[in-house]
């Protein structure tokens, strides 16, 4: 009976430390790099039923209006920094004529946060309309989680 349980069994588990260490790695980059990944400001956008933008379009210049009521703008110098309304006035009628020069056509939207004052948004409309904008969309959030608008 003693040499039956000398013998030793072979060992079959697996070292899970470096298969730990790899994934708590993986877990801290994509912690770092997702804030980067969002467009400037923290905007909660409304959900509606709406055709998302074609991807071949130039890049659309986006006023977004914070729940504050504060203007940025996509194309600014700094997008995450609040403008004066007179500066994005000046700011987009710029964009405008320059895609112009170009016969090009740039999309011009609004993301409002829903829980902005509803004159804000109105207010940011005639502002870019006010700008050169011939139509101005407002950007929404798909309520399908599979579609991005």
């Amino acid at each position: 009976m003693r040499r039956r349980n000398m013998r030793r069994r072979p060992l079959s588990e697996i070292n899970v430390v470096p298969y730990v260490d790899v994934t708590l790695v993986l877990l801290v980059i994509f912690m770092i790099t997702a804030p980067l990944l969002s467009q400037g400001v923290n905007v909660n956008l409304p959900r509606a039923q709406a055709k998302v933008l074609n991807a071949h379009q130039p890049e659309p210049i986006i006023l977004s209006v914070d729940a504050h009521g504060k203007y940025y703008l996509n194309v600014a110098k700094h997008p995450d920094i609040p403008m004066a309304a007179t500066t994005v006035l000046t700011r987009v009628a710029a964009e405008i004529q320059l895609a112009q020069q170009e016969n090009k056509h740039r999309a011009v939207m609004v993301r409002g946060d829903r829980y902005v004052d509803y004159g804000k948004i109105m207010q940011a409309m005639v502002l870019l309309q006010r700008a050169g904008a011939k139509s101005v969309g407002l950007m929404t959030r798909s309520p399908n989680p599979h579609h991005h608008a």
